[in-house]
């Protein structure tokens, strides 16, 4: 085939799609047939491309035709701008039937990401055309991410009740539980662990990072005069790990390391108080959600009825990193 010009001008998409069914179907024929169209169409849509760009896409030379060098150097970009045109379609018409772009939710490194990962499988096939950002903050900062406008949904802890401008619903109960190192002293006790003991050791906390609220959530479950204080779980499971304190977490969070021996759980009957925590999916009472965020915090509450016991929780994947508090 004699190519004498580029008019890349012409260029059509229905051309391209032509071109990237016929590479993945094998043949012209079954491109033909995939797309509902006769073999001498789809020929003179890949030969028109060929003849635009200037190249040849396919050696017909064989019994089936096969994509050139230049063919296989295009067939990504291809894809790419068949799949943007799809996708460019598909948030147009959610946008003309009320459907928002993006979602955004602000999540508390405590949720358990098992649950939100299922959330969000389900968000993608039910919503493909709609973005998603998740923030992953802490108790007060988090619900000033809802409070401020910069996420639509929240999954909270108890700070949430505090706040008369949200909406709540329960999304799930986490156990929190004490744990130390094996070689922190507090894991040799035998039996219960008293208050006065507690005090002795340090206690690693949580602390949040929001001026608004942290005088009312500071101090709860703590009991040692001696704190470390940090606002990443992360870092508070590291350290636990190291023996530099003890200190509550989530117990869908350590099971692994109760179970291998890194950690140990402490029986005291002074942390019973503060085992369960509830959380909440949450949105501003005066927000009006779209279509897929209205979907979303419900679907994220469903969720609850399956998972409401705390021991109903699976085993989770390492913390989350990110600011947070206790």
């Amino acid at each position: 085939m004699s190519i004498n010009h580029v008019d890349t001008d012409a260029l059509s998409f229905d051309q391209l799609q032509v071109f990237l069914t016929a590479a993945e179907q094998g043949s012209f024929s079954a491109a033909a047939r995939a797309l509902g169209r006769t073999q001498s169409l789809v020929s003179y849509a890949i030969q028109r491309l060929e003849e635009q760009v200037g190249l040849v896409l396919f050696d017909r030379s064989g019994y089936r035709p096969v994509l050139t060098a230049a063919g296989h150097a295009l067939l990504p970009r291809a894809r790419r701008i068949v799949g943007e045109v799809g996708a460019f379609h598909a948030l147009s018409r959610g946008l003309a039937t009320g459907v928002e772009a993006e979602v955004c939710i602000t999540v508390e490194p405590v949720y358990p990401m098992c649950l939100l990962l299922h959330a969000m499988v389900e968000f993608r096939a039910r919503w493909p055309a709609v973005s998603t950002r998740v923030l992953v903050d802490s108790m007060g900062a988090a619900a000033e991410q809802l409070l401020e406008g910069h996420s639509v949904l929240g999954l909270l802890g108890p700070v949430a009740t505090e706040i008369p401008e949200l909406e709540l619903r329960p999304a799930t109960t986490i156990a929190m539980i004490p744990v130390v190192a094996p070689h922190h002293p507090l894991a040799a006790h035998r039996g219960e662990v008293m208050a006065e003991q507690l005090r002795d050791h340090v206690q690693l906390v949580l602390t949040d990072r929001s001026p608004r609220f942290a005088v009312s959530m500071k101090d709860r479950g703590v009991f040692s005069s001696q704190t470390w204080r940090l606002n990443d779980v992360g870092a508070k499971h590291a350290m636990l790990l190291a023996g530099l304190g003890w200190g509550g977490m989530p117990e869908h969070l350590v099971r692994a390391d109760i179970a291998s021996g890194r950690l140990v759980r402490l029986d005291s009957p002074y942390w019973a108080p503060h085992g369960a925590v509830p959380l909440w999916v949450c949105h501003r009472r005066d927000a009006r959600l779209g279509p897929a965020a209205q979907w979303l915090a419900a679907h994220l509450a469903s969720l609850y009825a399956v998972h409401e016991s705390p021991e109903q929780i699976p085993d989770g994947p390492s913390p989350l990193q990110a600011r947070s508090e206790e």
